[in-house]
């Protein structure tokens, strides 16, 4: 196959990292934007959802498709109502100091993941995509001084996977009117800001934190289950979904929403072609060298701003 068709099958695999990044990301944005507080244990919710839609998969009858619905709904809400309990009991008990925090969430990282692997066990668990359908791609080529399309051979991509990025896009744009235009996005922006503030106006920031730590985790629970079709649950794929959701968190600024999403687009894009035409590790130290260079000359990250 010719370096085009190449390309285009490249940047859609990137366009599918790319919403899948997205998503874990802006929870893990969302968490440390209104809250200040890095979950180091965010990969393991992405496991979570994963897992949990396996576990609902297998006990949903009703055929694929049935199954993927029921797991897409009931996994995000339970891993998002787990992770909120653990916000009241744990991390609120501790004040959300940086330290301690970080320490806790550690400690939770090592508790989900033998917990997972004690309950689940080791192996690989498959989830059969709702759909299966295959949709051939033209490309272009020029016969006799005209261009004109044509169908090469191997050149397709999954319904399925088309169906992911267009699920994230419309997640998340769900998640930006919902900051922006409702009472709850005012009530996270007010705690954002200024939370001694927005306590004396009558907003209870113990809800509003322990609700931010819910619907970021269930965004990181809601990327495992669209992405568990695609690559297997394990109890161990949290840690790299983790470090590509800092990766792209630090690059696109702690907290900014958008600025995340825009690193997500790129680190994930950047990530399918240099795996497809080189390999998955020259695309794992681009990533890291892109951090590297924005933490010297940008620390905030690219969208980030200074706090006073």
């Amino acid at each position: 196959m010719e370096f085009g068709p190449h390309l285009m099958l490249a940047l859609i695999e990137g366009a599918v990292m790319s919403a899948v990044l997205a998503l874990m990301a802006s929870g893990l944005a969302l968490v440390f934007g209104v809250m200040r507080v890095v979950n180091v244990a965010h990969g393991e919710f992405y496991m979570l959802g994963a897992v949990v839609a396996w576990f609902v998969a297998t006990q949903v009858g009703g055929g694929p498709a049935v199954a993927f619905v029921a797991a897409l709904v009931i996994a995000p809400l339970a891993v998002g109502g787990f992770a909120a309990l653990i916000d009241m009991t744990i991390l609120s008990r501790i004040g959300y100091d940086p330290e301690r925090t970080i320490v806790a969430t550690i400690g939770l990282l090592y508790i989900l993941q033998q917990g997972t692997l004690m309950a689940f066990g080791p192996d690989a668990r498959p989830v059969q995509a709702p759909f299966d359908a295959r949709i051939d791609l033209p490309w272009v080529e020029r016969v006799d001084g005209a261009w004109a399309l044509y169908w090469p051979w191997g050149l397709h991509v999954t319904a399925y996977k088309l169906f992911v990025i267009a699920a994230a896009v419309a997640i998340l744009t769900a998640l930006w009117l919902a900051m922006r235009r409702s009472r709850a996005g005012l009530m996270m922006r007010a705690t954002q800001w200024d939370a001694e503030t927005a306590q004396a106006f009558g907003v209870n920031t113990g809800r509003v934190q322990a609700g931010v730590f819910g619907l970021g985790c269930g965004l990181a629970a809601l990327a495992g289950v669209l992405i568990v079709p695609i690559q297997q649950a394990h109890y161990l794929m949290g840690g790299e979904a983790l470090l590509s959701s800092f990766i792209v968190v630090i690059i696109g600024g702690l907290g900014s929403l958008g600025g995340t999403l825009v690193a997500a687009i790129v680190i994930g894009m950047a990530d399918g072609i240099l795996s497809v035409f080189f390999s998955p590790i020259v695309a794992r130290i681009v990533a890291t060298l892109a951090v590297a260079m924005v933490l010297v000359f940008r620390p905030a990250g690219l969208f980030g701003t200074r706090r006073a």
